[in-house]
Formats: structure tokens, C-alpha cells, sequence
């Protein structure tokens, strides 16, 4: 009876009784059928060999109780053996519906995890940057692992219990009533005494899995947070690695009790569960030997409606909770289909353009734009808050206008929160602009193909992200298709060819988390090289040179020199050198272009730009240690 009994145990586990009253969203069960309708004749056949082997489960206790009959009535042998040999056939008949079962039921199960994952990530991939910079990552990860796999027990787990629990309780019930209907209802009342207790534990059981959820993510969070290398870093330069290892044991040890208290508790079910049905057996065994000595009943169905309780009380307890496990799996599905009816805010229109090749031209147009709303791009419950916020985002651009001409490079240049890097992020379309529009070569980047916007525009943000991968995977990122002479022609280019050539791995040497294995100013190269590579007509480029020594200064202005030559860009201007070499500065203030020209021009309009050069160029100490502006 382990078997049943540890299935009722993890139906326990689920029974919440907030659970059993979660509201489901309409049409809800439509959309699970219509999910899973590629997987109807597997799902088919897998509940054909559940019934089956449950039919078997029920059909074993009464060959065994005709074999005792056999043996107590008849001498014939040759009947004892046949029976015997009808139970070893439906054994082995029982063994090979297991393994279907199990195959039908990982092809199913795996096939939904798989679908579900793909989707959901593939759904994530197409959301806006702000949902993102809204959502946990924790929360996001759990809907692709959690509740994916609490989606994949509705076909599986629970259908086939639910299924199973079903049909042995009924075939069950029906041969002991046929067997005997007295000692079949004697032996049920027992059943009230064991679930009613049965229920007190399943509802601790949910309270203490809960708990225990709760406190492993709060020690998975921790472990995440402090072994990432920054994390790592900052633990080491404060010095508190005794005070987060204290922390941390904390934690571990809540776990540790929550999982003695749980475990204590599960052992109670399985041993109340064991005792009643054994209670139960002594009762069928004293009143059924009553009744076979006075001669009421055979010997043989005495053994049968004993065989008979051992598999009833199991499936009976897991049939009590059935609404527990039902809405378990649902609201798994419920959580997934929450975040794929989360709408992507920007998508390509149905008849999106290409753009035209060549030198591009970028132009803003009477550009306003306020950041949107939570309500749009997010959910509460990967914000971990109770209700996303209310209010109206304020404008962050109002009535921008300015132009970059094929090949030249502007400088966008502002006090900080003027709208410097929201201006950059509306060009590659990483949001859309409120009003006005943004062009390249004539084309509004919302008509645009999402695929030919990219292919045209490239970019290298101040915090050059690498993945933890090879320095070919990385810079193959930029271009999948590309050869090692293409790679090694980049970063040449970039200048960082001679620091990969010196690793003993080369283009194979995984680069570390965040590419902490190199520099700031090797880093920001390879992110060059990778521009580089995709060889795009528009480049939009952060300048990161600002906390670089002069050394990697110098190599990354080299390097950006070869990434802007003949291309049209845009830049966030951070020093003087890239000021005074574009072509025209657009001097941002408060969401507004304040001035534009050139730097000679703009020193002497003594406007907010002037202002600007005055305050963090007057005090330059030489030639080496050149000051930041914007």
C-alpha cells in the first residue's frame, strides 16, 4: 500500500483550502484542452493503461481469494495452478502496463513542459525593456520551472490519479458489496475516523510546504545575490563574510526545522493511514471468520475483502482532496497563461517596412515620451506587490527635433536625467515614442521590420553585458555566420586582438559572468569587436570611457574611431574629445533640446552648454586626466 498511500500523502501536501476557492479565469478549461490537443491519442492510451492496471489492482485480491477456496473445498491442484498462473499473467500484463504508462506519461508530461517553456520564454523575449526593469527575476524563472511543471501534473499526476483513484474505488466498492455487504460497511465506517484527522494534517502539511517554499527562495536568493561576482565582490571589500554566513545558517536552519516538522508530519499520515486500513483488515478478518464459520461466507472471500481494503483507503483519501489537486494544476496553467496574455507593447505593424541599405539619416521629429504604465507592461505578481501602481507617468521628452545626415555623428550632451538615454533607446525602438516619430531614412522605426531595424542599427551601452560564454560565442552574437577570419578581422579593428591571442584558449576562453575576466576597457572592445562584426549603417554608443585609465582610454578611443568611421551615429557624449569632434551637439535639458551646434558655437552663445564646459572642464588638470561632461 506505498503506493497509494504516499500519492494520498502528496495530495495532502496541495490541500489549501484558499487553494480549493481560487477564482479561475473564464474559458480557462477550453484553453488547457485546446493546448494540449496535440496530445489527445497519447493522453488516450496513457488513461487506457491507468484504468486497465487499476481493473488488474482489483482483479488479483479475488484469483487470490479463489485460490483459498481452492484449496480449502477441492482437491483438484491443477485448478490452484491455474489461478496461480492467471495471477502471474496479469503481474506481468500489470508490469508492462507500468512501463507504457510511464512512457505515454513522460511523452505527455515532457512534451507539455517543452511546449509550455518554449512559449513562455520565446512570449518573454518579445516584452519591452520596462517589463524587465519592473519584473523579478526570481518570480519570472518560477513561472518557467514552478508552474510550468505544476501545469505539466494536471495531464499527468493528477489526471492519472484522479482517473485511477476513480475506477479502483469503484471497482472496489462494487466487488466487496457483491462479496459481502455487511462487512463492507462496517469497514467504511472506520474511514471518518481516519479522515477527519486526515484533513487536520493535509491543511499543516500545505501551512509547512508553503512555509518552507518561502524560506528556501529567501536562502536561494541570498546564495544568488552573494555568489554572482559582484555580490561576491562587495562581501569581500566590506569584510562580512562571518555576518553573511550567519544569515545564511539562519535561514538553513529554518529550513532544517521545517523540513523535520514536515517530514514528522507525512510519517503520521502514512502510519494513521496504515493503522486505520489495518483496523479495518482485523475487522474484516474477525467478522468475516464469524461469518465463514458459520458457514455465511467461504474462506476465500474473507482473503478477498481483506486484499480488497489494503488498496481502498488510499485512492479514497486522494479522491477527498481531488478538488485540491485539480485546482493545483490549474492554477499553475492559470499562472502561465497570465504571463502569456501579457501583450508585448511593441510589435511589428502587418504591413512593417524594410529599410533601405545604405548610409542612413536618423531623424527625430517632434518627439514626446513618458514611460508606460505598470498596468501595461507588467504583473503585480512578478513585482511581488499586492497592485501595480495607479498613476500617470510624467513626460520624459517634450517636442525633441533634431536630425543626424548619413555619416556624421551628433553628441547628445545634458545635465543628468535630461533625456540623454532615452533619446538613444527610441531610435532601435526599445520603446515607442508617445507622439511624434523617429526615422531612418525616411521610414518611422514603428513601421519598421523588427529584423531590418535591427540589421541596421548597432549599439554599445556603457555597461557592455557579455554572457557566460566563449569570446566566439559572444562576438558571433553580433553575427551568427560569421568565420574565425571575420572574428579575428573585428577585433583587430577593435583593438584587442593581441589580449585574445595571449589567452592559451583563445576565441574558446569563456569570458566569466558579466565578463568579469577582463577589463572594463577590454570589455567595452569586445562589445566593439561584436558592433564590428554586424557592420551595421547607424551606430548608438554610450561612451564609456569615463572611469577608464588613460591607457585603456586610449586603445577604446581607437577602437571607437574604427566603429564610427563612415557610419551615421549617435552618441551619448561623456568627454570633451568626442564633443569637439562631432559634427553638431544637441544639448538636452529637461526632456527639451535647450541648444544645438557646434562646440565652438555653443561656448560662445554662453548658453546652458557653455555653463556646462565652464563647471566640469575649468578645473582639468592636464593633458592625461581629461573631465567628463553630461
Amino acid at each position: 500500500m506505498g503506493g497509494p498511500a504516499m500519492q494520498a500523502m502528496r495530495s495532502m501536501h496541495r490541500a489549501d483550502d484558499k487553494l480549493a476557492t481560487t477564482k479561475l479565469t473564464k474559458g480557462m478549461f477550453r484553453r488547457i484542452m485546446l493546448f494540449a490537443r496535440g496530445y489527445w491519442r497519447s493522453i488516450s492510451i496513457f488513461l487506457v493503461t491507468v484504468i486497465a492496471s487499476a481493473a488488474i489492482g482489483v482483479a488479483t485480491p479475488v484469483l487470490a481469494g479463489n485460490v483459498v477456496n481452492e484449496i480449502t473445498h477441492n482437491d483438484d491442484v491443477s485448478k490452484v495452478l491455474r489461478i496461480a498462473g492467471l495471477i502471474a499473467i496479469l503481474a506481468l500484463f500489470d508490469g508492462g502496463l507500468s512501463l507504457a504508462n510511464r512512457w505515454y506519461s513522460a511523452r505527455v508530461g515532457e512534451g507539455l513542459i517543452f511546449e509550455l517553456r518554449r512559449k513562455v520564454f520565446g512570449h518573454v523575449q518579445s516584452m519591452p525593456l520596462a517589463f524587465f526593469a519592473r519584473t523579478q527575476t526570481g518570480a519570472l524563472v518560477s513561472r518557467l520551472n514552478n508552474d510550468v511543471m505544476g501545469a505539466q501534473r494536471a495531464f499527468t499526476t493528477t489526471l492519472s490519479g484522479l482517473v485511477s483513484n476513480a475506477i479502483a474505488v469503484a471497482l472496489t466498492l462494487a466487488v466487496m458489496i457483491a462479496q459481502s455487504w455487511q462487512i463492507t460497511l462496517i469497514s467504511l465506517v472506520i474511514l471518518p475516523v481516519f479522515l477527519i484527522p486526515a484533513k487536520m494534517i493535509g491543511r499543516k502539511l500545505a501551512t509547512l510546504t508553503k512555509q518552507m517554499f518561502e524560506f528556501n527562495a529567501s536562502m536561494n536568493a541570498q546564495m544568488t545575490e552573494r555568489f554572482g561576482v559582484g555580490g561576491a565582490l562587495l562581501v569581500k571589500l566590506f569584510g562580512r563574510p562571518e555576518k553573511e554566513l550567519e544569515d545564511f545558517s539562519g535561514r538553513a536552519d529554518q529550513v532544517r526545522a521545517m523540513g523535520v516538522t514536515t517530514a514528522m508530519y507525512g510519517r503520521t499520515f502514512i502510519v494513521a493511514l496504515t493503522v486505520v486500513a489495518g483496523l479495518a483488515q482485523a475487522v474484516t478478518y474477525g467478522l468475516g471468520g464469524w461469518f465463514a464459520v458459520s458457514g455465511a461466507l467461504s474462506a476465500g472471500t474473507v482473503v478477498t475483502l481483506a486484499l480488497l481494503l489494503t488498496r481502498l483507503y488510499g485512492p479514497l483519501t486522494g479522491l477527498s482532496n481531488v478538488r485540491v489537486d485539480v485546482m493545483s494544476a490549474l492554477v499553475s496553467f492559470q499562472r502561465v497563461f497570465e504571463v502569456l496574455d501579457l501583450k508585448p507593447i511593441i510589435t511589428d505593424a502587418d504591413d512593417a517596412k524594410l529599410i533601405p541599405s545604405g548610409p542612413a539619416t536618423v531623424e527625430f521629429d517632434d518627439v514626446r515620451f513618458a514611460y508606460p504604465a505598470a498596468s501595461e507592461v507588467s504583473l503585480a505578481s512578478l513585482e511581488d506587490v499586492a497592485g501595480l501602481e495607479q498613476y500617470d507617468n510624467a513626460e520624459v521628452l517634450k517636442g525633441v527635433t533634431f536630425a543626424v545626415k548619413p555619416g556624421s555623428m551628433v553628441a547628445l550632451v545634458g545635465p543628468s536625467g535630461a533625456g540623454k538615454t532615452t533619446t538613444s533607446l527610441l531610435v532601435p525602438r526599445i520603446y515607442d515614442t508617445t507622439s511624434g516619430s523617429v526615422r531612418i531614412n525616411g521610414v518611422d522605426v514603428r513601421d519598421a521590420q523588427s529584423q531590418s531595424l535591427k540589421d541596421t542599427i548597432g549599439v554599445v551601452t556603457q555597461d557592455a553585458h557579455m554572457f557566460h560564454e566563449s569570446i566566439r560565442a559572444n562576438l558571433a552574437y553580433g553575427r551568427s555566420d560569421a568565420a574565425d577570419e571575420d572574428l579575428w578581422d573585428a577585433l583587430e579593428r577593435a583593438q584587442i586582438a593581441e589580449v585574445v591571442r595571449r589567452l592559451p584558449e583563445g576565441l574558446d576562453t569563456v569570458v566569466g559572468e558579466r565578463g568579469y575576466r577582463f577589463s572594463g576597457g577590454e570589455k567595452q572592445r569586445l562589445a566593439i569587436a561584436r558592433l564590428l562584426l554586424k557592420s551595421p549603417s547607424v551606430v548608438i554608443l554610450d561612451e564609456a570611457t569615463a572611469h577608464l585609465d588613460s591607457e585603456s582610454e586610449a586603445a577604446v578611443q581607437r577602437a571607437l574611431n574604427e566603429a564610427l568611421a563612415g557610419r551615421t551615429a549617435l552618441v551619448i557624449a561623456h568627454r570633451l574629445s568626442t564633443v569637439r569632434d562631432a559634427d553638431e551637439i544637441v544639448v538636452l535639458s529637461d526632456g527639451q533640446v535647450a541648444e544645438r551646434g557646434t562646440h565652438e558655437e555653443l561656448v560662445t552663445a554662453g548658453g546652458l552648454y557653455s555653463e556646462l564646459y565652464r563647471t566640469q572642464f575649468a578645473h582639468a588638470a592636464g593633458p592625461s586626466v581629461e573631465p567628463t561632461v553630461g
